[in-house]
């Protein structure tokens, strides 16, 4: 996630609008992203604690349809830039499903509310990526709009994913998986001409 955020969103990002906006004004689109994400998701944590129900699967079902539009809107700049961004949301929509499943549980509802949740959040990423189908977007706003889902996904990779790797197992084969992922994640940009 870090990876495509660093080495094939933000890229596009400039190159989209920072011709028209200036690279800084680029740039704290990517902080405005992580800053919303991370209030999005501390609000519905806080929301969610101590009450059963719909919060939480809500949240993560909100969270896949902008996975969705982050696709659609990748696949806008390029079918190379789409490609790498959808492997990247499948990568960690795994994750999604399963905890969408467990917070559904948690909250007291029973397998088939489960079901439900797991059901709308499987199929929330299709409908971001079908709703982009129906407005395309000029350069400028959408290196923005690419500028604030790279500012999501650093905050993903930064406060999900890599300090669980490092919980997992702090080892220095989770460190040399890090990079090597990044590496991929550069090599795969590069070879798909970003």
């Amino acid at each position: 996630m870090i990876g495509v955020a660093l080495f094939d969103l933000a890229p596009q990002a400039l190159q989209l609008g920072g011709h028209a906006v200036g690279d800084l004004l680029v740039l704290a689109a990517v902080g405005a992203g992580f800053c919303a994400y991370m209030l999005f998701e501390r609000s519905a944590q806080a929301l969610a604690e101590g009450r059963g129900g719909h919060l939480g699967p809500a949240s993560l079902t909100a969270h896949s349809l902008l996975d969705g539009l982050g696709i659609g809107l990748a696949f806008q700049v390029a079918p190379a830039v789409g490609a790498v961004v959808a492997a990247a949301v499948l990568a960690h929509d795994m994750a999604d499903g399963v905890n969408t499943v467990t917070l559904s549980l948690s909250g007291g509802g029973g397998t088939m509310r489960a079901r439900g949740w797991l059901f709308a959040d499987a199929a929330a990423p299709l409908v971001g990526i079908a709703l982009t189908r129906f407005v395309a977007i000029p350069p400028t706003p959408l290196g923005l709009a690419l500028a604030v889902f790279a500012g999501f996904f650093l905050y993903i990779g930064a406060s999900a994913l890599a300090p669980a790797s490092h919980r997992a197992a702090p080892e220095l084969r989770t460190s040399l998986a890090t990079a090597i992922g990044m590496a991929a994640i550069w090599l795969a940009v590069r070879l798909a001409g970003g």
